[in-house]
C-alpha cells in the first residue's frame, strides 16, 4: 500500500523562500574580487586582519632563559583560572596558584613551562598540565654591549647558546674604529671573571674561549684601535690606524709615502718607555711600530 503526504502551500513557500536565499550566498561567493558585493566585504576583511596584527606579543625562542625583571604570561591548558601575568622577581621566583613561589629564573622557556607542570601534577591538582608561557617583555637575561661596535647598547639573551660572536652580530659588527681584540667580564660560579678576546681568534678556531657563551649580566667592550702618529715630510701626516704586526716601512706607506723632500735616512721614531719617558730611536723599516708611536720623516739636505 502506498501512502501520501499532503504538503501544505506554507510549507511550499518557507522551502522555495530558503533555496531562493542559498541560491543568492552562492551566488554571492562566486562573485569575482571586482564586484561591487566582493568590494563592500573588503572592509570589512581589513579590519580584522588589523585586529589581528595589532595584538602585542613578543615572538621568542623556546630557549630564551628568564631572568629577573622579565615579564611573562603563563596559561593552562582548559584551566583559564590559573591564566597569570607575572614579574620575574630579583631572585629569580614567581608566585604562582595553587603551588606558591615558583623559581624559574635562570630556566628557559621550555624549561620552566615543565616545571610549573611537575609542580601542578606533583600537587595533585591536575592531572596532565599543559602549560604555555608567553614571554611579554624583556628586562632581564641582558648583555651590555659598550665601545666601538656599529649598535652598542643593552641586548637579550636569545637563546641558552647564545655566544660573544653572535652579540657582535646583533650590534652590527665592530665599527672601522675599533680594536680586533674584545673585553669580555661576566660572573661564572660566583667569580668575576674577565678576558680579552682576539676575535681573529674567535672565528679560525673553535676553541670555547674564544667564543664563549653569553649569560645575562655579561658585559662586552670593544676599545678604540691603537693608533700611531706620523708627521713630516709624507703625503699624509696625522694620526693612524694601527695595524697588527706594522713595521716601519708599511707606517711609511700608510702615510702615503715620502714627499720629495723627505729621506729614508731621517726617519726618527719618539717612543714613550715604562719609565714614562720619551725615547729618541733609528729602526730599521722592518721593524714593528708601537701604539702611540711618533714618526717623523725628516727633509733631506741634499
Amino acid at each position: 500500500m502506498t501512502s501520501s503526504r499532503t504538503i501544505s502551500a506554507p510549507q511550499v513557500h518557507r522551502w522555495l523562500a530558503a533555496a531562493a536565499w542559498l541560491g543568492l550566498f552562492a551566488i554571492l561567493g562566486a562573485l569575482p574580487p571586482g564586484s561591487a558585493r566582493a568590494q563592500a566585504a573588503q572592509p570589512a576583511k581589513r579590519q580584522n586582519a588589523a585586529a589581528q596584527q595589532s595584538t602585542p606579543t613578543i615572538a621568542t625562542d623556546a630557549e630564551y632563559v628568564l631572568g629577573p625583571g622579565d615579564s611573562i604570561r603563563i596559561a593552562v591548558f582548559q584551566n583559564p583560572d590559573l591564566t597569570l601575568e607575572a614579574r620575574v622577581s630579583e631572585t629569580g621566583a614567581i608566585t604562582y596558584p595553587l603551588i606558591g613561589a615558583v623559581k624559574l629564573g635562570g630556566l628557559t622557556i621550555s624549561a620552566a613551562e615543565k616545571q610549573l607542570a611537575k609542580q601542578l601534577k606533583d600537587g595533585g591538582f591536575i592531572v596532565n598540565p599543559q602549560i604555555s608561557i608567553l614571554l611579554l617583555q624583556v628586562r632581564g637575561s641582558q648583555v651590555d654591549a659598550l665601545g666601538q661596535l656599529a649598535k652598542p647598547g643593552r641586548y637579550p639573551v636569545e637563546t641558552a647558546q647564545m655566544k660573544l660572536a653572535d652579540l657582535i652580530a646583533m650590534a652590527g659588527g665592530i665599527a672601522a674604529t675599533g680594536s680586533d681584540t674584545v673585553i669580555w667580564s661576566g660572573t661564572r660560579d660566583g667569580q668575576l671573571q674577565r678576558r680579552e678576546i682576539d676575535v681573529r681568534q674567535m672565528f679560525a678556531t673553535e676553541r670555547p674561549e674564544f667564543n664563549p657563551v653569553l649569560q645575562g649580566g655579561d658585559v662586552v667592550f670593544v676599545d678604540k684601535a691603537p693608533v700611531f702618529y706620523i708627521y713630516g715630510e709624507v703625503q699624509k701626516p696625522g694620526a693612524l690606524r694601527l695595524e697588527r704586526d706594522m713595521t716601519l716601512m708599511q707606517a711609511l706607506a700608510a702615510g702615503g709615502g715620502l714627499t720629495p723632500k723627505g729621506t729614508q735616512r731621517g726617519v726618527r721614531v719618539h717612543r714613550r718607555g715604562p719609565d714614562g719617558k720619551v725615547q729618541e730611536l733609528t729602526p730599521g723599516m722592518d721593524d714593528k711600530i708601537n701604539p702611540d708611536d711618533v714618526v717623523y720623516v725628516r727633509e733631506s739636505l741634499f
